[in-house]
């Protein structure tokens, strides 16, 4: 095999393996990102941080939002804000860690952390 061909194989394998780590990681973030509570699931965003920031912010103490399947749940805002800033922090921090990691990695070997030993 020519020396082109090569180089050209071995670059389309490190990006289908990019490709490959980032859509691991990006899943990895989402499941993150989802909150169960009382039989409702929540997806962390900023605009449900917002909106639960705002509820707080008018004196509500309790409110009732609507889950990802529309359906209704009582919730305490202060501690459903605290607990939905926090591990949207934790995530994303984490996430963009790992995407920088991926960025910096320039062989197959550093994208998935293999060593030779």
């Amino acid at each position: 095999m020519s020396e082109k061909l090569s180089q050209a194989l071995e670059f389309a394998n490190y990006r289908s393996t990019l490709n490959n780590q980032r859509a691991i990681l990006k899943a990895r973030v989402e499941s993150l990102l989802s909150y169960s509570i009382d039989g409702g699931t929540f997806t962390i965003d900023p605009g449900l941080i917002s909106f639960v920031k705002l509820l707080k912010d008018e004196g509500l103490k309790t409110s009732v939002l609507l889950d990802i399947y529309n359906n209704p749940i009582s919730v305490e805002l202060e501690d459903f804000y605290t607990e939905i800033i926090s591990r949207y922090t934790e995530a994303t921090n984490d996430y963009h860690a790992e995407y920088s990691k991926l960025s910096q990695a320039r062989s197959i070997k550093k994208l998935l952390d293999i060593t030779d030993d």
